[in-house]
């Protein structure tokens, strides 16, 4: 079957066209991408702004015409954390259903947790033994840990990368000076501060193979010596502790409006690295895990591997 796979995450509109059947690899077909930052229009009063809401319903609805076109025989549309944590989320999800037909489900953080540790499972498969999966969203971090295709061990937390540019480091919008260094300090503490609970759930559970996805671990790795994205989807590719904390120390002085100037550093996210950093040293430093592997597979492919699993064999 053609399925698509409308992600609403809190920095873009993702819609993924794949071509699979049960049991099988799904294959990509067509991707196209709109950047809203969500996470990044909400309002003092915790509501998604107007503006951000007519972005996402063209958004929504350019998608829903472009898998059509491309003949996808279902779509399953998605929504995280900035949609989720919307104070006006009910009202924002009737106006995209009413005016482009898409029901959008909202996803807790758990089921993200749980989705991309089922991504992660199938990437590597059973030989990884004991998984820890982390995933660093503009809204929210997902860290899920466990032997089976479900975790023992799924949790989310407000550690989102565009969630605390905004409302933590307070990134000068001209993008010409980077945070202070007690502002990044002060980060850090409150990173800290969010993770204890989670540390000791986590470590109880244990690991054999720890893995990260998202594109801020991808780029966060890229810029530690990783392989290019050119170098195709089976490169191996990893992590280490001591690459991340050299990353974040020298990225911590460069201006936001700078960043996009170093390779694999996109435009469009530059101004959230350093929060993202911030949040992957932190989690590796708690967990002590010395380095990650990088999985290309992460919430999207969780969700198309869940519904082909409710297929009937061929």
């Amino acid at each position: 079957m053609r399925l698509g796979v409308l992600d609403v995450g809190s920095n873009t509109v993702h819609l993924l066209v794949v071509d699979a059947h049960h049991g099988a690899h799904p294959w990509a077909a067509h991707s196209e991408k709109v950047v809203l930052r969500l996470a990044e229009q909400i309002g003092p009063d915790g509501a998604l702004t107007r503006a951000g809401a007519d972005g996402l319903v063209e958004a929504v609805g350019a998608a829903r015409a472009s898998a059509t076109a491309l003949a996808a025989d279902d779509l399953l549309a998605f929504a995280t954390s900035a949609v989720r944590d919307a104070t006006n989320a009910a009202e924002v999800l009737t106006r995209v259903r009413e005016e482009t037909g898409v029901r959008l489900e909202v996803l807790s953080g758990a089921d993200e947790a749980r989705a991309t540790f089922l991504a992660v499972r199938r990437w590597f498969g059973w030989s990884a033994g004991r998984l820890l999966a982390m995933d660093i969203g503009g809204g929210s971090l997902e860290l899920a840990a466990g032997i089976d295709e479900d975790p023992e061990v799924a949790v989310s937390l407000p550690l989102g990368a565009g969630r605390l540019s905004r409302d933590r480091l307070h990134v000068d919008p001209s993008g010409l000076t980077p945070p202070t260094a007690e502002t990044v300090e002060e980060l850090r503490e409150y990173v800290d501060a969010q993770l204890d609970p989670v540390v000791e759930k986590l470590a109880g559970v244990g690991w054999e193979r720890p893995v990260a996805t998202s594109k801020t671990f991808r780029t966060l790795a890229r810029l530690a010596g990783a392989a290019p994205s050119s170098a195709g989807l089976w490169a191996r590719r990893s992590l280490t502790r001591t690459g991340l904390r050299q990353v974040l120390g020298f990225v911590r002085h460069i201006p936001p409006a700078q960043l996009p100037e170093l390779e694999g550093v996109s435009a469009g996210r530059a101004h959230q690295l350093l929060a993202g950093a911030v949040v992957a040293e932190a989690v590796l430093r708690r967990l002590d895990v010395p380095a990650v592997d990088i999985c290309p597979w992460a919430l999207r492919e969780g969700v198309i591997l869940r519904r082909l699993d409710q297929l009937e064999p061929m």
